[in-house]
């Protein structure tokens, strides 16, 4: 089982994102990311988004180098004690 934490991300590319939750496509019940852009896209502000839990938990290689696609940055203090119950498949 894999935790993830509500709260502030920090895209690779520099971008801060607010985790929201852990949902599930309906038909796959593929466990996806709920999260919400803390900066105006061209959806508006505040845009709502979804990844596939593995891609949001997977490392990137930038100049050489593997790195975390998303970088908690702080917990909601709300949320300190809550996680998010995450089963791996696998």
């Amino acid at each position: 089982m894999k935790n993830l934490f509500p709260g502030i991300y920090e895209h690779y590319k520099g971008k801060k994102y607010e985790v929201i939750d852990v949902v599930h496509h309906s038909e796959t019940l593929e466990e996806l990311v709920l999260y919400k852009a803390l900066y105006e896209t061209k959806f508006g502000k505040e845009s709502l988004w979804v990844r596939s839990l593995t891609m949001f938990l997977e490392k990137v290689k930038v100049d050489g180098k593997l790195v975390p696609r998303f970088k908690k940055l702080r917990h909601h203090a709300s949320a300190t004690r809550r996680s998010f119950g995450v089963n791996s498949r696998s």
